[in-house]
Parts: structure tokens; C-alpha cells; sequence
């Protein structure tokens, strides 16, 4: 639930509140006069977790199609997704996938493309107004 920091109301309207949220702004009945700096760092991590799959671990800051975009990359990458779970902390999104490559763990050099691929298309985040 987002909460208007000025006046205390909640905010019913899910565009005005995505949009909003999305740009880091906090935001109350005048446009605030300076953007957040939303600048957070990703992080990826990739365990072998059985013989079958792999677990991996990506924090990065939380944006409109996040979770569409993992996809796409897993999806280049054939990278088949059997479990996961996303959550958001404020800016945050931290998302948590078990993963396998052809049936089986995902060896080393995968882990590599595979992370490269991700800190490459989840960088600091650009947002174009027009997106919403």
C-alpha cells in the first residue's frame, strides 16, 4: 500500500501510484523539487543447489517489467526456470529462481554468461514517462 507523504492518504489509482513509485519519487501534493537517487547496485549469485539445478539469487533495483525482462534473458539464454519467488523491499527487488540448463545444473561457464547477461540488461534503470 502506498501512503501520500503529505496528506496521509492512501493511493487508490495504480498508474499514479506504479509510475510514481517506479521513479523513486516521494511524492505529495506538490511534485517534489529533487528525484530520489535511486541508484542500486545488482547483485547476482548462482549455487549449485543438487545435481539437477542451480539456485540463483538477483537484488537489483525494482522497476515496471522487472519480472518480464528475467524471463526474456532466461528464455535467450534457454535457461529453464522450474520455482521462483520475487519480492520488493521499497526500491528493491529481490527475486530468487531455481534454474537448470537441459536438465541439470547450470556448470560454470553458464553461470557466467548467464550473470553477465543479467548485470548487463539490469543496470541502473532508465524509465521513460512515456512507458506507463
Amino acid at each position: 500500500m502506498l501512503v501520500c507523504s503529505d496528506t496521509g492518504r492512501k493511493v487508490d489509482d495504480p498508474e499514479e501510484s506504479s509510475s510514481q513509485f517506479a521513479m523513486g519519487v516521494a511524492f505529495g501534493v506538490d511534485p517534489p523539487k529533487q528525484q530520489v537517487d535511486v541508484d542500486i547496485a545488482t547483485h547476482i549469485s548462482i549455487y549449485d543447489d543438487g545435481p539437477n539445478r542451480s539456485l540463483l539469487l538477483v537484488e537489483t533495483a525494482d522497476r515496471p517489467g522487472l519480472l518480464v525482462d528475467l524471463v526474456k534473458i532466461f528464455t535467450v539464454i534457454n535457461v529453464n526456470v522450474e520455482s521462483g519467488e520475487f519480492d520488493t523491499e521499497e526500491l528493491l527487488a529481490k527475486a530468487k529462481f531455481h534454474v537448470s540448463y537441459k536438465g541439470e545444473a547450470i556448470i560454470k561457464p553458464l553461470q557466467q554468461v548467464l550473470a553477465n547477461s543479467l548485470r548487463y540488461f539490469l543496470r541502473r534503470p532508465t524509465t521513460e514517462e512515456a512507458s506507463f
